[in-house]
């Protein structure tokens, strides 16, 4: 893994060279020094982040904090998963998406599974959370290397990043209400399951960033996301209510629905 980023650079100019646009001498240091100075923040990031995740390795605190947050669960399997989540992201700092599974379901996962959680749910549970550490501040190496790409602060890429994934975090939890995502049932709970976390996740994200086929405000984005989460349990219900709420503010926003309609009891 170390000589990944050399023998990278290596194959890019090798393969520059096996296409119309060759890069000559000049063109291949210019490319190394500007490789060179946008790694350097990149580094420091590296850095620090080994220093965490060294601390963590050497002194167990991992192993213990899990512990300690599963003992405060009790026998609640729903704060259970909260706990993992914190956990499964505060492992998966800095480290690579195996690495970062392999430790952080050795730590949570004996512990849900002795919960009750399925464990092909519980380990698909840990590896999506240890994962998305990757956007997570304040150890996001994924969007500090696309802060380098775009030369954009570190911190402030993070952030973003976390901002439009943060509809992500809720697809684990869909895995532990209907464990049909996952293809454990008959087709048509699999096909009504993925159908209602595509809508779900649709609205979600829909009320984060605030956009739903134009701009909305705070009290639809608010509407989207207590719908979308709602529809979490994959419930007919729960299902029902979310797409009503989506198809209102659809309407709303093409105009073929008003608020002076609703007034009247109009639509």
């Amino acid at each position: 893994m170390i000589r990944c980023g050399t023998l990278a650079m290596i194959t890019a100019a090798v393969v520059f060279w096996l296409t119309p646009n060759r890069m000559g001498p000049k063109q291949l240091f210019h490319a190394l020094d500007i490789g060179a100075r946008m790694v350097l923040q990149l580094v420091a990031v590296c850095a620090a982040s080994g220093i965490i995740v060294g601390v963590i390795a050497l002194t167990g605190i991992g192993t213990r904090f899990s512990a300690l947050l599963l003992g405060i669960a009790d026998q609640s399997q729903l704060l259970a998963m909260m706990f993992s989540m914190i956990v499964a992201i505060i492992l998966g700092m800095g480290m690579p998406t195996t690495a970062a599974y392999a430790v952080a379901a050795s730590v949570i996962a004996p512990g849900l599974i002795n919960l009750g959680v399925e464990p092909l749910t519980a380990h698909f549970f840990i590896f999506y959370f240890a994962v998305m550490s990757a956007i997570t501040p304040p150890v996001a190496l994924a969007a500090y290397a696309g802060a380098a790409l775009a030369q954009s602060d570190p911190m402030k890429t993070s952030v973003e990043s976390f901002r439009i994934g943060l509809a992500a975090f809720v697809v684990p939890y869909m895995f532990f209400f209907s464990d049909a995502l996952l293809m454990q049932g008959g087709w048509l709970d699999t096909i009504h399951v993925t159908i209602s976390a595509l809508f779900g996740i649709y609205l979600l994200s829909s009320g984060i960033i605030g956009w739903f086929f134009g701009r909305i405000g705070w009290i639809a984005r608010a509407l989207l996301t207590c719908g979308a989460l709602g529809m979490l349990d994959a419930g007919l219900v729960t299902d029902l209510i979310g797409l009503s709420i989506g198809g209102g503010l659809f309407l709303f926003q093409r105009n073929v629905l008003k608020l002076t309609d609703l007034a009247h009891g109009k639509g």
